[in-house]
């Protein structure tokens, strides 16, 4: 057994307290686990709606906390990344090693699959070497249970030296118990502490590597108790053991933070390492083969003296027979296929009613304001800026709700696994890896993802080559901020067949990304492509309770971005479209002719013939006027200048402000769409919604909107995943690439899209 480098240090660290929204945590666990696990499922069954998200700091892996009161307790639960050990080889498992380090976490919930034991005490194992204080939850047990699958906690416990919990993550069976457990653990941990009692803090799992490598371990512990200085340092909270085994394992990140605590302990233990390694290759061995050996020698006697097999079935017999359907080499593409259109039919079909009435709510939102205040600026930002700008983006939220929560059935159930696996062969036809379906897929690949974290999760493709081939076309994907511009499109001028366009835009974002990619794999990013190595989930029923989850989360950054982004945006593009003001003397023709007009509808004795022709007359001014004054604004000025080349794709000036607004995100564009629709329109009071509104555009068409439609999918991505292209390739070359090339693609198709459908159409 082992101490930890420092009792002083940690017990001082689990007294730190977190204030948040000003109650004091008094309590900070991590839940770690491999990927499908059910993990997330227990993270979201102890928190529910009570979560953070966002990134770590410096990094792009996702953040994930929640908070819970507890028996009168306040507790923090930091969701871990997915990761199958901590030897820091991916960012996932760089950020868990980190958090688990830095000594504000107290304890460590750590979920395994019952069903597949073995495969996750490996991280057990690594946990328990670090010094830090463990509560295994067996989750998935049902399952497990069905299986045949019997575990000896006790046992289980006694080798391990944690305590042991079986959970169900789907019905929140055992959660509590673990809850429980770690705070226990924790309470043993700040006694001993103390100063009644000063027993080391915690103890460590020592596992013997065998006659080459305990000696050396045994004297690099010795220099390392000696350093006063590590014991300061971001290992104080860890076991000497494993700290010795990391440097060891030539861990760079543990190299640097030694060098950095203590330069003179550091030299030591790195010579020590270096003659061990040295010693080791003259024996043909090395030392990160015989620590990998004696941790998985380790678990197979730990898992097969805990585990026994009561039956004869297997838990993924079921999938198993389901695969032979749903991924065989012929069936499995149509299967596929037939599952994204249905997720269309039932977007589409559920969405429409609740779309209308939010498209009602602010109509009749803008005509009360309006009739409330008197006419001005101040009317028109509120009614033509933010309602009409704002309220187009929302009223798409029962759609992406809708989909949201399709995409969360199709991820839980264990398919969107299968859909990587199927695509596969497709993918190595166009020299991408089967991997990259995933980033596809995140950002939009089925519709309402997003390109940002689908550009970060390209990190996880070793090629170089296949990771820029892929960051660099997946913007091409129906993210959540396309999808709203693709419902409007489809729904105003395809309404009777909008789910089968839905789908075909689909389609054809997936064949324009396969088309650049093998283009740029056959060109500047020419190699060979590397095979698909992936695990594969069993199929898996998902809960209402993870379904919400989702769509909460998604939802809630949909309609975040609406109101923080997109507001300002909206403001700025009704102050575009609104200054400067016509001048006078080209507005006194208009305004004459309205003043003439008006007086005549006044008059009673008018032959009705005759009114009915000047009520016609005075609404045509009204619009000319109307017109006059939004060419006359800046954003008309810019919008009429790139007209002239634009308008080959059918693009008048209101559409080309909206696709330049798009670059900050493409939301914008159906705010700016409404804005300059809302400023033209002649009865606030009366309002229609936007798809209205483009229908009685003698400018728009069904060519039209269907040029607009790859243009949208086509060009440049907005500006944040931008941003993200660069950090993730480390040159603004790509940045180039990304909102120049993709431009021109978008508008050459644009142009020949729409050229084609003016010479079909009559």
């Amino acid at each position: 057994m082992s101490e930890t480098l420092s009792a002083v240090g940690a017990g001082a660290a689990v007294q730190a307290r977190a204030c948040i929204g000003g109650l004091v945590y008094s309590l900070r666990l991590a839940i770690a686990g491999n990927p499908n696990c059910g993990k997330t499922t227990v993270f979201n069954a102890l928190t529910g709606a009570h979560q953070h998200v966002g990134n770590y700091s410096g990094v792009t892996v996702e953040k994930k906390e929640g908070y819970i009161r507890y028996e009168g307790q306040e507790v923090i639960l930091v969701d871990l990344p997915g990761a199958y050990s901590l030897s820091a080889y991916s960012q996932e498992e760089i950020v868990a090693r980190d958090v688990l380090l830095d000594g504000t976490v107290q304890a460590v919930i750590n979920v395994v699959d019952a069903g597949i034991l073995e495969r996750g005490l490996l991280l057990t194992v690594q946990l328990r070497e670090m010094g830090l204080p463990v509560v295994i939850a067996c989750n998935m047990m049902d399952e497990a249970e069905a299986a045949g699958i019997c575990i000896d906690f006790s046992r289980l416990e006694a080798m391990l030296g944690v305590r042991a919990v079986p959970t169900v993550g789907t019905t929140g069976k055992g959660l509590r118990e673990a809850l429980a457990a770690a705070r226990e653990l924790v309470r043993q941990k700040e006694r001993s502490d103390g100063p009644e009692a000063p027993q080391p803090a915690a103890r460590a799992l020592y596992l013997g590597y065998g006659s080459l490598l305990d000696p050396v371990l045994e004297g690099m512990e010795k220099r390392i108790g000696q350093s006063r200085a590590l014991a300061a340092s971001a290992y104080a909270h860890c076991a000497p053991r494993w700290l010795a085994l990391t440097l060891l394992q030539d861990d760079a990140a543990a190299t640097a933070t030694v060098r950095a605590a203590d330069p003179d302990a550091a030299a030591d233990l790195i010579r020590m390492a270096r003659q061990a390694q040295e010693e080791l290759q003259r024996s043909g061995e090395d030392a990160e083969s015989l620590i990998a050996d004696g941790h998985s020698l380790f678990v197979r006697q730990t898992a097969a003296a805990c585990v026994r097999k009561t039956g004869h079935r297997h838990r993924l017999g079921l999938s198993d027979r389901l695969d032979r359907i749903l991924t065989h080499a012929v069936w499995g593409v149509p299967i596929m296929l037939a599952v994204l259109y249905a997720m269309f039919q039932i977007t589409i079909g559920l969405g429409a009613y609740p779309q209308g009435w939010l498209e009602e709510a602010f109509s009749q939102l803008g005509g009360a304001v309006s009739a409330a205040l008197p006419e001005g600026l101040l009317a028109s930002l509120l009614v033509d800026g933010i309602i009409a700008g704002v309220g187009g983006v929302f009223s798409f939220v029962p759609l992406v709700l809708i989909m949201f929560a399709l995409v969360a059935i199709v991820e839980d159930s264990g398919y969107m696994a299968r859909m990587a696996y199927i695509s596969d062969r497709l993918f190595q036809s166009f020299g991408l890896h089967g991997a990259s379906v995933m980033p596809y897929i995140i950002s939009g690949g089925i519709a309402g993802g997003c390109a940002i974290p689908g550009v970060m999760a390209t990190r996880t493709l070793r090629s170089p080559k296949e990771k820029l081939a892929t960051m660099l076309t997946l913007p091409y994907m129906a993210c959540g901020a396309k999808l709203p511009v693709y419902l409007l499109l489809v729904g105003a001028f395809f309404p009777n067949k909008a789910a089968d366009m839905m789908f075909a835009v689909i389609l054809a974002s997936w064949l324009f990304a396969f088309g650049m990619a093998w283009l740029l794999r056959k060109t500047v990013l020419r190699g060979e492509a590397t095979p698909l190595v992936m695990e594969m989930p069993p199929y898996r029923l998902p809960t209402l309770r993870g379904i919400c989850t989702h769509c909460w989360e998604r939802t809630w950054m949909y309609l975040k971005k609406a109101g923080t982004i997109l507001a300002p945006i909206a403001v700025l593009i009704w102050a575009g479209m609104t200054f400067p003001a016509l001048d006078p003397q080209h507005a006194l023709p208009y305004e004459n002719e309205i003043a003439r007009l008006a007086v005549n509808l006044e008059n009673s004795a008018l032959d009705p013939g005759l009114r009915q022709q000047d009520a016609a007359r005075l609404t045509k001014v009204q619009e000319d006027l109307d017109a006059a004054r939004l060419r006359y604004s800046f954003a008309g000025r810019l919008g009429a200048g790139l007209e002239g080349i634009t308008a080959y794709a059918g693009f008048n000036w209101r559409t080309d402000v909206a696709l330049i607004g798009g670059i900050a995100a493409k939301e914008a564009i159906i705010s700016t769409l409404g804005t300059a629709y809302a400023l033209g329109e002649q009865n606030p009071e009366q309002a229609v919604s936007l798809s209205e509104l483009l229908r009685k555009d003698p400018s728009w068409n069904q060519g039209t909107a269907l040029a607009l439609l790859v243009f949208v999918m086509l060009y440049a991505p907005c500006f944040v995943t931008l941003v993200v292209i660069r950090q993730e390739s480390g040159s603004w070359k790509w940045v180039g690439f990304s909102l120049v090339v993709n431009t021109l693609l978008a508008f050459v198709m644009a142009v020949g899209v729409y050229q084609a459908c003016q010479l079909v159409q009559p």
